[in-house]
């Protein structure tokens, strides 16, 4: 419907698996090279992974093999991280590959968020994190105003819900209600989904543009119908059947609406090891955010260029006072009867006059 095509770039990170959690690439372009294993993937390195999907650098090496190397010049348009909390596994059998996840310790991508901001503050970035059921929604960047209008809080849910074309009027809810609280939080999850792609297909530009974008959502509708119905229950097994269909659906609709240059991946977390917290800002701070010229538009605690600029000058400054030592030690100490032209002409008019 309205958000096919949504782009092949993306990178959606799910933590899935048949023995425990895991992360599982739904899709990936040629370029970016996962290979297939099972080898163990830790929690606190996924920002690491994501960044090096991007063609960003990090901080310490990824000693991982799961991701090889790719191509120098060539990045993929957009990296999309969908966290899935209360469950081990969901049926995601269309995928690149799958990998065991441990170490399920709370995690966020702010740092890759601000390496995008930083390096393409000038294009138009779209960088969006979002956690509908604690509605929290983080963004920077000028493509701020596409997404302002996407449901956050579960008012705002709630009435999206009730509107022609949510996802009510073509799921099979079976055994899920339109009006226990629990329901509505996982359905509203996935309206979600339904509207980024929705958003996306409307404002193909923001596809296309030269700036890598960058996804972060973290579902927990799962979490919250295991706790109360229990994981036997017909309500948590129809919802694991919905989602699972529907994060297919949504990996390939940003597959194809980057153009075959996403990079798709979805973690699935029974339960992370500490409580999760991030950064968040409301969509009325978003555009101060992306404002240049507010007087409240701080800086970033640490750039990531930070390093590599303070050697630059370092050397720079060390390098321009050792050559100003040399050649005023040398001036002073020349010979200006023997060494220099400018006195050997002086003396001569001298003998002249």
């Amino acid at each position: 419907g309205g958000h096919r095509g949504f782009g092949h770039l993306m990178v959606l990170i799910f933590v899935t698996g048949v023995h425990g959690d895991s992360l599982t690439v739904l899709q990936s372009p040629e370029f970016v090279s996962f290979q297939k294993g099972d080898w163990p993937v830790s929690g606190e390195k996924i920002p690491d992974l994501v960044a090096l999907t991007m063609g960003f650098s990090v901080q310490e090496d990824l000693s991982w093999p799961g991701l090889q190397a790719g191509p120098l010049f060539q990045r993929p348009r957009a990296n999309v991280l969908v966290v899935v909390r209360g469950v081990d596994s969901l049926a995601l059998p269309q995928s690149v590959a799958s990998y065991p996840l441990e170490n399920p310790v709370p995690f966020n991508l702010d740092s890759v968020a601000e390496t995008v901001h930083s390096l393409f503050a000038e294009d138009t970035p779209v960088v969006l994190q979002l956690a509908p059921s604690e509605e929290r929604l983080y963004m920077l960047g000028k493509a701020n105003a596409v997404f302002e209008d996407l449901p956050v809080t579960l008012q705002q849910i709630r009435a999206r819900l009730s509107q022609d074309g949510s996802v009510l009027a073509s799921l099979p809810l079976n055994s899920l209600s339109r009006n226990a609280e629990a329901d509505l939080l996982f359905l509203s999850e996935v309206q979600v989904l339904h509207d980024i792609t929705a958003l996306l297909q409307r404002h193909r530009h923001l596809a296309k543009d030269h700036s890598p974008d960058l996804y972060s959502l973290e579902l927990s509708g799962l979490e919250e119908l295991s706790r109360l119905y229990g994981q036997d229950s017909p309500q948590y097994r129809d919802a694991t059947a919905i989602l699972a269909s529907v994060l297919q659906k949504f990996g390939e609709d940003v597959y194809g609406l980057y153009g075959n240059s996403a990079v798709v991946e979805v973690v699935t977390v029974k339960t992370f090891e500490a409580p999760l917290t991030r950064k968040s800002r409301s969509i009325l701070e978003s555009k101060q955010i992306s404002n240049p010229g507010s007087p409240y538009n701080l800086a970033y605690k640490y750039n990531f260029h930070y390093a590599v600029v303070f050697n630059i000058v370092l050397w720079l400054m060390i390098a321009l006072a050792l050559a100003v030592i040399v050649v005023g030690y040398n001036l002073w100490n020349m010979d200006p009867g023997y060494d220099s032209i400018i006195y050997r002409m002086t003396n001569q008019k001298i003998r002249m006059d």
